[in-house]
């Protein structure tokens, strides 16, 4: 019986492990493109993992939800290889990159976890935006201080839209709640 729960719980994590996985990718490429000095794509669409994390911390529980950042992180790190035998990348950015989504995305499973029993949106929003706050701030220090580039400028227009970005996706978020009922979720 153990046995066919565990195989039923492998199987609703597919999707989310796929989506995390697009997600990661797509922005891992979509990093690459800047919008101005300050802003790249990736700042738009890296937010969707979130996203992902919050539907399947709500739908299946903290642990489901961490499953889905490990093999987020895995894919990231593939990603990171493959940017860097293309020149795309620096090592630099690729440990940068991984520390930050995996220390953002646990915190932000930690805090949905807690704030899961209040209104709908705090959950989300709040995890997100607090645990966008310190992927912002990992990532663009420990990948660019002490060079030459605007860090702090970049790390402000990014934090912005991941701030608009965790409002926006609100939205997608209260639509697909009833198609992430919680099934017994076992807090972390």
């Amino acid at each position: 019986m153990a046995d066919a729960r565990s195989a039923r719980a492998g199987q609703r994590l597919w999707l989310p492990i796929g989506a995390m996985a697009g997600v990661i990718t797509l922005s891992n490429v979509a990093v690459n493109f800047q919008i101005n000095d300050w802003l790249t794509w990736g700042a738009f669409t890296y937010p969707l993992a979130f996203l992902v994390t919050d539907l399947t911390n709500r739908a299946l529980g903290a642990e489901s939800a961490r499953r889905v950042v490990y093999a987020g992180f895995a894919v990231g790190v593939l990603c990171s290889i493959v940017a860097g035998l293309l020149g795309l990348s620096t090592v630099r950015i690729a440990l940068a990159s991984g520390a930050a989504f995996l220390i953002a995305q646990l915190l932000d499973i930690l805090i949905f976890d807690r704030l899961r029993r209040a209104s709908w949106w705090k959950a989300p929003f709040i995890s997100t935006s607090l645990a966008s706050f310190v992927d912002t701030l990992m990532f663009f220090a420990l990948a660019f201080a002490f060079t030459p580039v605007p860090w702090v400028t970049l790390a402000l227009g990014d934090y912005g839209v991941k701030l608009a970005m965790a409002l926006v996706l609100l939205l997608p978020f209260r639509a697909l709640m009833s198609a992430t009922e919680p099934t017994a979720v076992k807090t972390s």
